[in-house]
């Protein structure tokens, strides 16, 4: 990069971040902005466990202690008013060489009431002078990683800033016009250095807006096979046979879902449905069924997961499957973890037809794969892979017209769905088979934490297993925010020794977290401490509860996919939503939760809630993740996005014309850099 003051160690910590570049550093968007209140006294705090500034003195001496594995230094403070508040930092000894009893500081931070005593919990902390020159502004706040802080980040921002020429305006002018959008030089300037949040809201929308737009645009105009001829298939008994042998009865929505399914494949032109179901509604049954159909038909089929613990997990059903009732499936596992030897043999008995149903990860769409007739493409959690994946793998059959079946537990409305997946017929799966006990939900804030340590323990006492879920992978992003490397720290001096616990997160290496998903399956880890990369990809029907630190931070779609990992066996599932800063609205977002096991009409609710103003504190949506956009918060954009696209290419198909040449160079530059493939 090339900024004033960035070395080489700054320079390795900014490309941990992915940023290597002025353009990656001022497309690295705040997370949230912090607003530095007038400072006072406690009584002019907000509600509980807002952030609020304490303009106090240091009345008792600092004092250091350890509890349940955490490093605790704590003290008095005195207002104006002579009312007295608890201070507490964590993991900070040093400071008690630091504050000065007598000394006046503004303390910074949630501050909420208990048992009549204030308290505040690990705030910052400011001298009179300095905080002053904070007040009224608002503070951009950006993932960092260790040894990165916010304010080194914030500085480079701006210099990059100040050294910006105009950029060149590629959304056509009569859009900029209608959404009065701003240009892209000023929407960054305001969203790196915000004069008000009305400003940075305008600002983020612009470029979620576009997000949209370059999607849509790309699906619409790289979209195929909508209207070409499938290969020609007739009905056989193997997949009836089977249905009439299962040791329990399809829902009437499996049913459904499998009658679409036959009849597209059957028809005679190229199918591209989507199946959405909701977490447990039995979509790998109906997948089999369809890859069954193909399979006797004298045709390949092929299922690609986005893990290689989940592709081994269908890879076993389809094997039990074929055992047990004599199905003609020859598969085949592939999995990047098989060594080059092993995947030579394979490719070349794919390709001989020894084997007539491939399963597997991204190692399926390598170069050296080739099918000599597959017919139909499964992918499970399709926007894992993205658009141009699932396209290489549909273009590796010598047949015309390959079907394609894209399975998704993400609950999206439909209206959203019918625009995300525009090149895809839909059928939804909402029912839950029979006999699974609904999985039982709470919201409880810090002081039951205890209470949840202890339910946790009875649970394993069973021979069970617990998933604990926080927002953030390491320590040093969002010092508020649970870590998994540090909370799976504290569980293991919170635990009896016996009691297995390991931490998986996305930073990790695959083969890293390929074994640990592995061992958590296997039941060799009673406590899995994990970011959300656990929402799709890991089956564990002995898994029993669920604890979600920071709860309010995350959508209700997300909570609800995560959740899912729990509930799948015979035994009565837990869920936890453990909420840190106690706001009212954030209760409320969390109770539907509580109310409702269905994801689609979580998912509705979390439509309603959130709306585009909502810019800070949520992580976002479920799987689809976009870069800067949510699906959620910005349906609004996302719908108008859709109308615009629709039109610009009913005029000018190839984008062509000369208002449209500048947004074509931005689409080739969208794609190339393979934001298309959303992850």
């Amino acid at each position: 990069m090339d900024l004033k003051g960035i070395g080489e160690k700054n320079a390795a910590l900014f490309h941990k971040l992915n940023i290597d570049s002025i353009e990656e550093l001022l497309y690295h968007f705040p997370r949230e902005y912090e607003r530095f209140p007038i400072a006072g006294n406690l009584q002019k705090t907000g509600s509980a466990g807002e952030k609020t500034a304490v303009l106090a003195v240091v009345v008792t001496a600092p004092s250091v202690r350890r509890a349940r594995g955490l490093s605790l230094l704590t003290f008095q403070i005195e207002d104006e008013n002579r009312q007295r508040a608890s201070v507490t930092f964590f993991h900070m000894p040093y400071l008690k060489n630091t504050i000065k009893t007598g000394k006046q500081y503004v303390f910074y931070g949630p501050c909420m009431q208990k048992d009549g005593t204030w308290k505040l919990a690990h705030p910052k902390m400011y001298a009179p002078d300095a905080y002053r020159e904070l007040e009224g502004t608002l503070m951009p706040v950006y993932a960092k990683t260790k040894g990165l802080t916010n304010q080194t980040i914030r500085k480079y921002c701006l210099q990059a800033l100040k050294q910006l020429d105009d950029m060149e305006e590629y959304l056509p002018a009569e859009l900029v016009t209608k959404y009065r959008f701003p240009s892209p030089k000023q929407a960054l300037v305001s969203l790196h250095a915000p004069t008000d949040m009305a400003e940075a809201t305008e600002a983020r929308k612009r470029f979620s807006y576009e997000e949209f737009l370059l999607f849509l645009l790309a699906v619409r105009m790289e979209k195929d096979g909508q209207n070409r001829s499938g290969v020609e298939m007739i009905e056989t008994a193997d997949a009836n046979r089977l249905i009439s042998r299962l040791p329990y009865e399809l829902t009437d929505s499996q049913k459904e879902a499998f009658r679409q399914i036959k009849e597209d494949m059957l028809g005679g032109m190229c199918m591209n449905r989507l199946l959405q179901g909701d977490v447990g509604s039995g979509k790998t049954i109906v997948a089999v069924l369809a890859l069954l159909l193909c399979i006797s038909n004298g045709y390949q089929g092929a299922m690609m997961a986005p893990t290689e613990v989940l592709a081994k997990q269908h890879m076993e059903t389809v094997l039990a499957l074929t055992k047990q009732y004599d199905l003609p499936f020859r598969p085949v596992l592939l999995v990047g973890s098989q060594t080059a030897r092993e995947k030579k043999e394979i490719y070349r008995k794919i390709e001989d037809e020894t084997y007539n149903l491939v399963i597997g990860t991204h190692a399926i769409i390598q170069q050296p794969v080739t099918f000599s007739h597959l017919a139909l493409v499964v992918t499970d959690e399709q926007h894992r892979f993205g658009v141009k994946q699932r396209e290489k793998l549909v273009s590796k059959s010598k047949e015309a017209g390959v079907h394609t079946i894209v399975m998704s537990a993400t609950p999206i409305p439909r209206s959203l769905a019918l625009i995300l997946y525009g090149d895809l017929a839909l059928t939804e799966m909402k029912e839950l088979p029979s006999g699974r006990l609904p999985i039982k939900n709470c919201v409880v804030n810090q002081n039951y934490r205890p209470a949840a340590y202890r339910f946790m323990a009875e649970e394993i006492e069973k021979g069970h297993q617990v998933f604990v879920i926080c927002p953030m992978a390491e320590p040093g992003v969002m010092e508020e925010l649970e870590n998994v490397v540090e909370y799976a720290g504290r569980l293991r001096e919170e635990f009896p020794k016996d009691v297995q616990i390991a931490y998986l997160h996305g930073k990790m290496k695959p083969k890293q977290k390929n074994e640990i998903m592995e061992r958590f399956a296997e039941g060799a880890i009673d406590i899995l401490v994990s970011t959300t990369v656990i929402e799709v990809g890991i089956n564990v029907p002995n898994a029993t509860v669920m604890l979600v630190e920071n709860a309010e931070r995350f959508g209700l779609a997300t909570l609800h996919q995560i959740r899912g990992r729990v509930g799948r066996g015979k035994s009565q599932a837990y869920c936890i939503f453990m909420e840190t800063q106690e706001r009212p609205e954030a209760n409320e977002r969390l109770s539907i939760l509580v109310r409702s096991n269905d994801g689609f009409e979580i998912a509705s609710e979390d439509l309603k809630l959130r709306g585009p103003g909502d810019l800070t504190g949520i992580e976002q949506s479920g799987s689809f993740r976009f870069r800067f956009a949510d699906i959620y918060r910005d349906a609004s954009l996302l719908k108008s996005a859709a109308e615009d696209v629709a039109q610009i290419l009913k005029n000018d198909s190839l984008l062509l014309d000369n208002s449209h040449i500048p947004l074509k160079r931005k689409l080739e530059q969208y794609v190339t850099n393979g934001y298309l493939n959303i992850l």
